[in-house]
Parts: structure tokens; sequence; C-alpha cells
């Protein structure tokens, strides 16, 4: 019959749109947040969506969608407040926060032996893509699980990449912020260098985005965000270093060196530490400029 009801927990920045998203294409929802009157605000606005008053609101839901800060309030959310222990044997667990690879392993292996499925679907596009439905959801986990929820992820996304066994979308996520954290470093110290030399940083932006350094922070921050001072890309300073620490924690246990991205991680976290949570993580074009 396929997943028709909709369990959605995380009704943040990334979240409510979401949801709306879901509500939209005709899924029945269940919408629980950490602030209630999140949760009730969202049902004013679709009001065919219930809100999930305790863990026994998740009993007749397909799916349930975790988009949440990090593995530990997962791990609180289905463990601690046990709405693991509520859901239906065979429900599909969907956790699309940033979470630690292994520890989603680990989770997987836990809500298995309950009879609970699980895949992790963290999601690449920021605020706007999650309001135009543009965003980019990296899979891992049983194919089958996948196929299950495929359609309601392409509601949200207009890529769904499977990545391979449960925790690796978590990984690849990691990775790709510790990629694009990596340029936006080297390429804002670029354009540093080159302003005290005497090259204005737009003249910079023009020739990286014309030769061989160029990639997605020369043509898709720099003039936009970083040069214009708008600093409104839709996310956060402090998120960017939460996945470039869970990326580099994954080295460490999987013993793999990382030179480069070790420095990148100290940059990222001690930037992190000054700012606030609602610091855009584009603005790290004024404070690495600030560093000396």
């Amino acid at each position: 019959m396929g997943i028709e009801h909709i369990g959605f927990i995380g009704l943040g920045k990334m979240g409510r749109p979401m949801a709306s998203r879901l509500y939209d294409a005709g899924y029945r929802l269940t919408v629980a947040d950490a602030a209630p009157d999140v949760a009730e605000g969202f049902v004013t606005d679709h009001p065919k969506a219930v809100t999930a008053h305790s863990v026994d609101g998740y009993r007749a839901v397909d799916a349930l969608v975790l988009m949440l800060p990090n593995s530990a309030v997962v791990e609180s959310v289905l463990e601690g407040d046990a709405v693991a222990g509520a859901l239906r044997a065979g429900t599909l667990v969907v956790d699309m926060s940033s979470s630690e690879p292994l520890r989603t392993r680990a989770l997987a292996e836990r809500l298995a032996a309950r009879g609970l499925r699980m895949l992790d679907a963290p999601v690449s596009g920021g605020v706007r893509g999650a309001v135009a439905g543009t965003l980019a959801v990296l899979v891992g986990g049983e194919e089958t699980d996948l196929a299950e929820v495929r359609p309601a992820l392409q509601r949200l996304a207009r890529t769904v990449i499977p990545v391979g066994p449960i925790g690796s979308g978590h990984a690849a996520k990691a990775l790709n912020n510790l990629v694009s954290a990596t340029t936006i470093s080297v390429t804002v110290e670029a354009l540093r260098l080159g302003e005290r030399f005497g090259i204005p940083p737009a003249t910079m932006t023009e020739v990286l985005n014309s030769s061989s350094g160029r990639s997605n922070t020369s043509e898709n921050k720099v003039a936009q965000f970083m040069i214009s001072g708008s600093h409104d890309s839709g996310f956060a300073l402090q998120l960017m270093a939460k996945d470039v620490g869970i990326a580099v924690d994954l080295a460490r246990e999987l013993g793999q060196a990382t030179e480069v991205a070790d420095g990148v991680a100290r940059q990222w976290r001690r930037i992190a530490g000054e700012v606030t949570p609602q610091t855009d993580h584009t603005a790290m074009y004024e404070l690495i400029g600030r560093d000396r």
C-alpha cells in the first residue's frame, strides 16, 4: 500500500518547509517539535495535520521522519522519549538529520531489534532548497526501504542519491560539507591575500570563476553572500563546523590520515566558538579576514 501517514519530528528552519511540502503532496502528517507552540503553529497553518501530544500519537504512522540537530537528540527522541517503542513493527524510521555515521549504524541495530527499519537520509541545499523542493537527499540503507519512501523524498528533492549501507548518507553529508568548508576557507584566504596585494575581491572572484580555482564557493557564495555583505545563505556557521567535525572524527575512527581536513576543522571549530547560532556560514568571509 505504500507510505501514506508520516510522522515528522523537528519543525525548524529546514523541517517546517519540508513537512509543508509533504502536506501539500497529500500525505497525512503527525508532527512534533521540541517547542510545542511550533508544532501547534504548523497545525494551524496545515489544518489536516495533527500534533503528537504523546508517543501514542505515532502508533499509526507508516514512516517517521526526523529532522533534528544531531545524533544525541535523535537517540534521545527515539529511545529516551520512547518514541521507538510506540512505533508498529515494520515502521520505517528516516533520519534526515546531520548525524554521526557510526552512531547511526549502532542505532539502526538497536531499532532492528525492536522490529523497526531505518534509513539515514541527510540533505544538502539549505533553507532555500527545502522551500523550493530542490534538495539533494543522500540515502544510506536498504534499497527496498528507499524504494518505499522515495516518492515522499522526491517531493522534497531534485536529487535522491543512494550512497551505500546504513550510515553512508550521514558520512557522505559530512564529507561533502568538509569539502565545502575547505573551499570556503581557502577561497577567502586567497581573496584576502589578493586584496592585500591590490587585487579587488570582485576581480579575484572573476579570475577564479574563469580559471581552475573555480568552485561552488566562488560561483555561488562569494559575490552573492560574502562580498555583498548579506551573509544570508540560510546555513549556519556552527552547523557547518559540526559537520566538519563529524567528518574528521570519522577519519579518526577509521584510521584515515586527514592533514588538510584537520587544519580546516581547527579553523572552523575555533571560529564557531566565537559566533552565535544565527551566524551564517558565509560570514567566514569577514571572520577569517579578522584572524590576524
